[in-house]
């Protein structure tokens, strides 16, 4: 199902569309914002300069912090007058990046989400368990606005409390489950530990998970334990929040609503555009953002394109899913590894979970990488052997497949640390114990 026939486009209307919005932003920066008008200046750059979105690559990159030194309103077009909603993100590592939202912005936000519900299956005959953290951080509020959008019925659950979220989910009857994925195992095994009959407790459909890199092993494993259609949905709060993409039945691909966010993949070391298909750094320009428009946003996230058309009938650019991010690319010994690398190892080997953390540290002048992981309740934590041979053949594979050498160790069940957001897959110990020295 379609939510707007401009997800179905030709390319020569769609490509009309995106060059008259990219004039409008460009103009909209260059007069509104004193940053963008040096950054324009530095690279001798008009407005008159920019006659299509053919000619973006000659405008200058937004970094993230250049947000945090313009903390916290310095790079708005409109009065305060005009905001009607303000985010931000965490913060955790500095100033926070805080993103304005004006009524327009607002109704953007709601079509992109609704068009992510329609690619779910939702109508007005649903029931939408969010599970996503409500407040300042996006995810709750845009798939809560995307929801009503599109006339479901929302159950604002937000993080948390896993125990009564399962019983909530199967006395309102949900159909549709909104969370992080990592989150969705953990309820599910909430609901495992409570003798829950999935297929007669629950009413679940479809899914829609997002906010975390995650792997194909970790997708199947959520969509067979709920039986429901995994639907990854991308999105981060400098560009909108969640609803720049989102994946249909027929693909795995997100499809990206380049109607509004105009994606762009680039070398990260050189800046230099690449080719569909190739893999990079996913840049994006906000086609149609009032508060806040951004040229060229370099996201960190790990990606790549296609615009072959998809069987569902979309037109629109798809984006591979994230294989992770510039800054939480693992160098280990020289070697380059992401956790979702690591992840999809995991799930390769039957008898283990999808719960792991990663812990690196220095040996010497070497890395030291121990990786635990919990096995599933199927596994006799007394069978010596058994785990042995897990163990050896997880360490095998993760030397074979990603060429990097790992101690194993396996844990019991629901030992390791849960977490209602996002998971924290990485340790990394070797900066504080340089400190330390």
């Amino acid at each position: 199902m379609v939510w707007n026939k401009i997800e179905c486009s030709s390319k020569e209307e769609l490509k009309s569309l995106q060059s008259a919005r990219l004039k409008e932003t460009v103009e909209r920066v260059y007069n509104l914002t004193p940053f963008y008008k040096d950054k324009f200046s530095e690279l001798n750059i008009r407005p008159e300069d920019i006659t299509s979105i053919d000619d973006i690559s000659k405008l200058p990159f937004t970094k993230k912090q250049d947000l945090r030194d313009h903390y916290p309103f310095g790079l708005f077009t409109v009065p305060m007058s005009q905001i009607e909603r303000i985010h931000s993100s965490s913060g955790t590592t500095g100033k926070p990046t805080v993103v304005g939202y004006t009524k327009q912005d607002m109704d953007i936000w709601d079509e992109v989400m609704a068009r992510v519900y329609k690619m779910a299956g939702a109508t007005q005959k649903d029931i939408v368990h969010n599970a996503y953290g409500y407040g300042l951080f996006t995810g709750g509020l845009g798939l809560h606005n995307g929801a009503a959008k599109v006339g479901a019925t929302v159950v604002p659950s937000s993080g948390g409390f896993t125990d009564r979220q399962v019983m909530l989910m199967k006395d309102f009857g949900a159909t549709i489950l909104a969370s992080t994925p990592s989150f969705a195992l953990h309820m599910a095994e909430s609901a495992v530990k409570s003798s829950t009959n999935f297929k007669n407790d629950f009413k679940l459909k479809a899914g829609i998970f997002g906010a975390e890199p995650t792997s194909k092993g970790l997708k199947e494993e959520i969509s067979k334990v709920w039986g429901i259609d995994y639907h990854e949905i991308y999105g981060l709060s400098e560009i909108i929040g969640p609803g720049v993409s989102c994946s249909c039945k027929h693909s795995e691909l997100l499809h990206v609503f380049e109607d509004h966010f105009y994606p762009e993949i680039i070398d990260s070391q050189t800046g230099e555009q690449l080719p569909d298909g190739e893999r990079g750094e996913l840049v994006i320009t906000t086609l149609t953002k009032q508060a806040l428009p951004i040229i060229r946003y370099r996201t960190g996230d790990i990606s790549s394109l296609t615009r072959i058309p998809c069987k569902c009938g979309r037109t629109i650019a798809r984006m591979e899913s994230v294989v992770g991010r510039s800054d939480d690319m693992m160098i280990i010994n020289g070697v380059n590894v992401y956790p979702s690398q690591v992840e999809h190892v995991i799930s390769q080997t039957e008898g283990l979970t999808l719960n792991y953390q990663i812990i690196i540290d220095k040996k010497g002048h070497l890395d030291k990488l121990d990786i635990l992981v919990e096995v599933s309740d199927s596994i006799m934590m007394d069978s010596v052997g058994e785990m042995e041979n897990l163990k050896k053949c997880i360490q095998h594979n993760l030397l074979n497949n990603l060429y990097i050498k790992a101690n194993v160790k396996l844990v019991e069940p629901r030992r390791i640390e849960r977490s209602v957001g996002k998971a924290i897959r990485i340790v990394d110990k070797r900066k504080e114990n340089e400190v330390c020295h």
